[in-house]
């Protein structure tokens, strides 16, 4: 079962990983507003998937422990230096479709956190499968996807994204695979935004310019409005995957 269309692209190179990780530094209002929405369901013991560089494990120093992986080497030594003194840290530059991911499961990981990342791996399924057998019954995978196929563009292409997903399908599979699956839409303005860059302006990238206008004067805004009221639509889709 597919939760969307596969696109196929080169596989952006290490260089272009990194820079763009570098660059959602500039992104603080919005690493702050994901890190609302995930701190009523994140346990202990974490495993993060696509930890990049840290923008997000910075949240997570308080956990017991975190497991940070990333398939881009270059990724997994940055963030395995990124926070010295932290005994309660392991890293490694894996894929977590590769069978490897399931010996994590000695950890005793009761969350996986996996935001902005699912859509940059190849086969998803085997992804969501491997997530759900580290977990315990109860234990919970966290994820923030792109939504809306319509409105896959060039900058999902050069980020490396396979895919955009919908909520029903994406649902569905997780419900085959023994999830129980809460989703809803986030942000709203960004939305806007992507359709125009990806249909109407056809840009390849974002700018540290758009993102810092975006992080500083909509995401405080926008971020405190959806809080109170959900969206029926946005950029992308917050779910929680509980495991059956």
């Amino acid at each position: 079962m597919q939760t969307a269309q596969r696109h196929s692209f080169p596989k952006p190179s290490a260089e272009y990983t990194v820079r763009d990780q570098e660059r959602m530094k500039f992104a603080g209002n919005y690493f702050d507003w994901q890190a609302r929405l995930v701190a009523p369901y994140v346990g202990r013991r974490v495993i993060e998937i696509g930890c990049g560089v840290g923008n997000f494990t910075r949240y997570l120093l308080d956990r017991e422990l975190v497991v940070g992986i990333d398939i881009e080497p270059a990724c997994a030594e940055k963030w395995q230096h990124a926070f010295p003194g932290k005994t309660n840290l392991i890293g490694a530059a894996m894929d977590a479709t590769d069978p490897a991911f399931l010996e994590l499961k000695q950890h005793r990981p009761d969350t996986v956190v996996c935001l902005n990342v699912l859509e940059h791996v190849e086969d998803d399924v085997t992804a969501l499968k491997h997530m759900h057998s580290v977990l315990p019954e109860g234990g919970r995978a966290l994820l923030i996807v792109p939504a809306y196929e319509g409105l896959y563009g060039p900058i999902d292409h050069n980020l490396g994204h396979y895919r955009r997903y919908s909520k029903k399908p994406f649902s569905q599979l997780a419900a085959s695979l023994g999830f129980q699956a809460s989703m809803k839409y986030m942000n709203m303005v960004g939305c806007l935004g992507w359709w125009m860059n990806a249909k109407i302006l056809k840009k390849t990238e974002q700018s540290e310019d758009q993102i810092k206008f975006f992080d500083s004067a909509i995401v405080p805004v926008l971020s405190k409005l959806e809080a109170a009221v959900e969206p029926p639509f946005g950029q992308s889709i917050f779910a929680v995957l509980q495991k059956q």
